[in-house]
């Protein structure tokens, strides 16, 4: 407790469902209201709102905080240092929420070689094996 990578346990432990994973819900249910069935005279009324909500709110904070968690990443490997801890974790289903809604391979390569050292990790296999693939819902 007290050193900068308890700190930063800490810090990305909350970040990932207090912070980011509210953008990635709204994103969801944004893909939703465009998606959903509903009488013509209605869809573009819904369509402009989901368009502003995107324009004005939710497409510039997931930039910034893509961007903000792809800076993080290029002092280490992983979000806290040098080592794996359980904030990884947490946050790759963050970041594989952010994958399924944005190509993360030309803007955020941090992130996309984080997912995949994740993806590598015996652990996260013996789990997809035992669990099963799961699929995240998209946009």
């Amino acid at each position: 407790p007290g050193t900068p990578e308890h700190l930063a346990y800490r810090y990305w432990m909350h970040y990932a469902e207090g912070s980011f994973m509210p953008l990635m819900i709204l994103s969801l249910v944004m893909g939703r209201i465009e998606s959903a069935p509903m009488p013509f005279f209605i869809r573009p009324v819904a369509k402009g709102i989901v368009a502003k909500v995107r324009e004005g709110y939710l497409d510039q904070n997931v930039e910034r905080h893509l961007r903000f968690m792809e800076d993080t990443l290029s002092a280490s490997p992983w979000f806290c240092g040098d080592q794996m801890t359980a904030a990884d974790i947490q946050m790759s289903f963050a970041v594989e929420a952010a994958a399924v809604r944005t190509d993360l391979s030309e803007d955020y390569p941090r992130l996309q070689a984080f997912l995949e050292r994740i993806s590598q990790l015996p652990a996260y296999r013996s789990a997809l094996e035992k669990g099963g693939p799961y699929e995240l819902l998209g946009a």
